[in-house]
């Protein structure tokens, strides 16, 4: 089925008892819901992945797989882990209202069910749900490869299509979870934001290519599934060798052999480094590296690599 989601938001409603169903259902219906149902955990697990609702009303308590399994399953696939979980549930002891947080719910209300507090909660939770799908649209379409995720445990809770792409690449993580190395960045940058300090970005290198990292505080709004404190959200962008190369050739007017040599004095390489990297002397990586001096005008190394880090800063800034 056809969802017509720019007249109508979609809600999925999951619950064993039927006339709770039928009763949400009517009132959803009347205020112009597209509403979706089902009868248990599976068939909700399967609703969900097809339909990819705007909010699911979720029944705690329900034979087979129950609602506090079933959200976390939702919201351990990338997929469906951004879709906001209200949970239904007679049980409003502080221990089940913990377990509907703690497995993925964003509120819960208690039965008996009363429909127009149902209805305040929804729109209130469709809301951001809408805001936070247009933002990741606006992000795909520009072709951002940005993420957001959890520090606690480096859970991903939405990320863009290309964000997984670098991921995999970089082996940083496999799209449901953050790498190792990734998260301690994470985690010790989120302890560096908290104490008032700027946190610094990481970098990963591989087969000659680099994966630049960000943090950035989230919200709800930016796409934050909940905006809570210990969502961020991360900016990711790829170099390589050859572009940085290509790029400080095309910047400064100078040979290809001579943007390799100034490449890797930005690297921090000495001559005879270099030589053994391009497989010539140190002394004809000398005589290149007086033609890079007398091309951008200063007369050291350091000079050389400055000029040339902020060179690439402000193309990549441009792009």
């Amino acid at each position: 089925m056809e969802l017509d989601r720019h007249n109508s938001d979609v809600v999925l409603i999951v619950d064993d008892v039927p006339d709770n169903l039928s009763m949400l259902h009517d009132a959803l219906d009347e205020f112009g819901y597209t509403v979706l149902v089902a009868v248990n955990g599976e068939q909700a697990l399967q609703r969900a992945a097809q339909a990819l609702p705007d909010v699911i009303l979720l029944d705690a308590v329900m034979p087979g797989l129950d609602g506090f399994e079933v959200a976390r399953r939702l919201k351990a696939t990338p997929d469906t882990a951004a879709i906001p979980i209200i949970f239904m549930t007679g049980l409003t002891e502080t221990e089940h209202v913990l377990a509907a947080f703690q497995s993925g719910g964003v509120d819960y209300v208690a039965k008996p069910i009363k429909p127009m507090e149902v209805l305040a909660r929804i729109a209130a939770h469709v809301q951001g749900a809408r805001e936070r799908r247009q933002a990741r649209h606006a992000l795909d379409a520009f072709g951002h490869a940005t993420l957001s995720v959890r520090a606690a445990d480096g859970r991903i809770l939405w990320q863009t299509p290309l964000a997984r792409q670098l991921l995999t690449t970089h082996e940083a993580g496999d799209g449901v979870q953050l790498g190792e190395a990734v998260l301690d960045w994470l985690q010790a940058q989120a302890v560096v934001h908290a104490t008032g300090g700027t946190p610094q970005p990481l970098t990963l290198a591989r087969h000659g290519k680099r994966l630049a990292l960000a943090l950035h505080e989230t919200s709800a709004a930016s796409g934050g599934e909940s905006g809570g404190d210990d969502e961020w959200l991360l900016v990711m962008s790829e170099s390589s060798d050859e572009s940085t190369i290509e790029a400080l050739g095309t910047a400064f007017r100078l040979t290809a052999r001579e943007a390799e040599v100034l490449y890797w004095v930005v690297q921090g390489k000495t001559n005879r480094d270099i030589g053994d990297i391009l497989g010539t002397s140190p002394r004809t990586v000398h005589k290149h590296l007086e033609h890079v001096f007398e091309k951008l005008g200063v007369e050291t190394r350091t000079a050389a690599a400055g000029m040339a880090m902020a060179r690439v800063r402000q193309l990549a800034a441009a792009r």
